[in-house]
């Protein structure tokens, strides 16, 4: 069986977000899908908060900011997140593939999850879905996705 959070969404992202958006609407035949893929319940219902939670969050438009403000991480964040994924963060933002409020609902999203550390393939596909539920951020999505799928990533533009 499944335990984590992260794996029922990356399950979700991998088979529904990007294929069929008349099928994410149906949250009930998606929550029986999830429990048909072994997934628990409990773990199942988490995601769905997890999501709703990044649902609220995102603006109604695209924002664009000058360069925010530089993060000064907290204990917890320190503890989830090692030197390589706030290095990742770090760079995401310098290249404008996050501004200051992506990368902050990335962290929130990060903190959200019920995980001890996240490695910095976790991170990304954190960043990924982020990026995915964020009007205006078509291009930043599509450079994160072919970072992550692409044998050779493309460089920064």
């Amino acid at each position: 069986m499944k335990e984590s959070i992260l794996d029922v969404l990356l399950y979700l992202f991998e088979h529904y977000f990007t294929e069929d958006a008349d099928l994410v609407r149906d949250r009930d035949s998606l929550q029986s899908g999830l429990l048909q893929a072994g997934f628990s319940p409990a773990e199942v219902s988490k995601a769905f908060d997890w999501l709703d939670a990044l649902a609220d969050q995102r603006p109604s438009v695209p924002v664009v900011r000058a360069d925010g403000p530089t993060r000064v991480y907290s204990g917890p964040e320190l503890d989830r997140l090692d030197v390589d994924c706030r290095g990742f963060l770090m760079f995401l933002e310098q290249h404008r593939v996050l501004d200051s409020d992506q990368r902050e609902l990335v962290l929130d999203r990060v903190m959200a999850l019920d995980q001890d550390e996240l490695d910095l393939d976790d991170l990304k596909w954190v960043v990924l879905m982020v990026l995915f539920n964020q009007p205006g951020s078509e291009a930043a999505y599509a450079w994160m996705e072919t970072q992550m799928f692409d044998d050779e990533p493309e460089p920064v533009h």
